[in-house]
């Protein structure tokens, strides 16, 4: 991906030593993309393994998400700034995050809660050349083009520049990015040290991969990486972003597997900092559905000013919400932690851990604990398989949309609540708004014929659907 210099790092590496460790608790079982009951990640930014592993019994699981991606699994240069993360020194997997064990016992318990793991690989090089030599968070040294025992400067691209030029392919593939060692992803010899380490990774649980900076890599490397896995159909997306006038675009790599949709991002800022009406045309010149990762942020774009982020409040929620009703894309809604300064660690960071995180302490967003996106999850769940039907808007900041027979949703991005008359699909019943929460606290009925009128609170939705409807019989859920 393309990040600001300081911000950058992506690299990784891996010691042979690490690949094989006894007494660890046993793998999760094996299970497949669709086993988990819903497709929603969670991305959790900078989360130790032990923080991970609390939230997916006590929350994750319960809400109905279906997976979380972690932070890079490796060792990592030392450094309290989060990027660090993203230049690894070896595949080893001890590093800010937590031990190996530890790692192990998160995909065990997570798994134990219903929901998978997805690692973010950084596969497309090793530390930053303006790093030197140095010591990494588990002890591995390295140097410029050397890091024993897993690469030399046979394996990195003859290219030792920066990259300069975006209408270049090679350039964009072979150079550098912001100074990071661009591996030779298209030797035979690189690409098995790769998939060792993500077999490793296979072997102890892992579900799925985000592959970070996939643009950087040609996508025949990456497929011929992926053939090499000893689950070669495991789930796998890529981060590709594209711009008009590039020769690199996103549409390369749908065969490998999906890739995340920038300007998904980029639109839902544009849109609900103006009109929501245009939304219904959001799919319009992007990625097929199928194909697409979607998100309204993630630690990128929460940083360099492209997206919402936790800043923009009630619109940031209402655009999650939008996310989780529309139908297009696979969704990850992200957690992280507040900052001013955009290199800043997560709290309570040092050069080679990264503290646990407290949702009690307002350090943490906790996106995941909000009643409005846990309940947008269980409406996702309930809606999954069905199209948009039923689309209403004002022309200005109020949309309605229909799930088929099976649910409906009306968004409200003004300053002032509204009440209005809604026409949708649904049979006649007291259902809950999800979209206030899990707990079935408010209620819309619906009449014969499917109209019904709800109040929706200012920058706030109604959400309802056949599965949470109130009563006896059907409790919410």
């Amino acid at each position: 991906m393309r990040r600001t210099a300081a911000a950058l790092g992506a690299t990784i590496m891996l010691s042979a030593c690490a690949w094989s460790d006894a007494g660890l608790p046993a793998s999760a079982d094996e299970t497949t993309e669709d086993a988990r009951g819903s497709d929603v990640i969670l991305n959790m930014f900078q989360w130790s393994w032990t923080s991970v592993a609390e939230e997916c019994g006590s929350t994750i699981g319960p809400a109905g998400f279906g997976y979380v991606q972690v932070s890079p699994p490796q060792e990592e240069i030392q450094g309290t700034e989060w990027w660090t993360s993203y230049q690894p020194v070896s595949y080893r997997i001890e590093g800010k995050m937590g031990t190996r064990e530890e790692f192990a016992e998160m995909v065990q318990k997570c798994d134990e809660a219903g929901v998978g793991v997805i690692a973010d690989a950084v596969i497309n090089h090793t530390t930053g050349a303006d790093q030197g030599a140095g010591t990494g968070t588990a002890g591995s040294s390295y140097a410029l083009d050397d890091f024993p025992g897993i690469y030399g400067p046979e394996h990195f691209n003859d290219c030792r520049e920066d990259i300069s030029d975006y209408t270049d392919r090679d350039n964009v593939q072979n150079c550098r990015l912001s100074s990071l060692q661009d591996l030779a992803t298209g030797s035979e010899e690189v690409q098995d040290t790769l998939a060792a380490y993500m077999n490793d990774l296979l072997d102890m649980g892992v579900e799925g991969f985000r592959i970070d900076a996939a643009k950087h890599m040609p996508a025949e490397d990456l497929a011929a990486i992926k053939s090499k896995l000893s689950d070669p159909d495991v789930y796998w997306v890529q981060e590709v972003i594209g711009a008009a006038g590039e020769p690199i675009q996103p549409s390369e790599y749908t065969g490998t597997g999906d890739v995340h949709e920038f300007d998904y991002g980029r639109q839902l800022k544009s849109a609900f900092g103006g009109s929501i009406a245009g939304l219904d045309s959001i799919a319009e010149g992007k990625l097929d559905s199928e194909d697409a990762g979607v998100f309204v942020d993630n630690h990128d774009t929460e940083r360099n000013g492209e997206t919402l982020n936790y800043k923009d409040g009630d619109t940031y929620t209402l655009a999650n919400d939008f996310m989780l009703a529309y139908d297009y894309g696979r969704p990850s809604v992200y957690t992280g932690y507040t900052f001013e300064d955009t290199d800043a660690g997560a709290p309570g960071s040092t050069a080679t851990e990264v503290g646990d995180a407290s949702c009690g302490a307002e350090e943490w967003t906790c996106t995941q604990r909000l009643p409005e996106i846990q309940g947008m999850v269980s409406f996702h769940n309930a809606v999954a398989g069905t199209e948009v039907t039923d689309w209403w808007d004002d022309g200005d900041n109020n949309i309605a949309f229909g799930r088929g027979e099976k649910g409906f949703a009306a968004l409200n991005n003004t300053e002032g609540e509204v009440t209005n008359t809604y026409r949708s699909s649904l049979p006649a019943g007291t259902y809950c708004n999800m979209a206030a929460g899990t707990d079935c606290t408010e209620t819309v009925t619906v009449a014969e014929g499917g109209s019904f009128e709800a109040v929706v609170p200012a920058k706030g939705a109604v959400a309802i659907d056949v599965e949470h409807m109130a009563g006896p019989a059907t409790a919410a859920r």
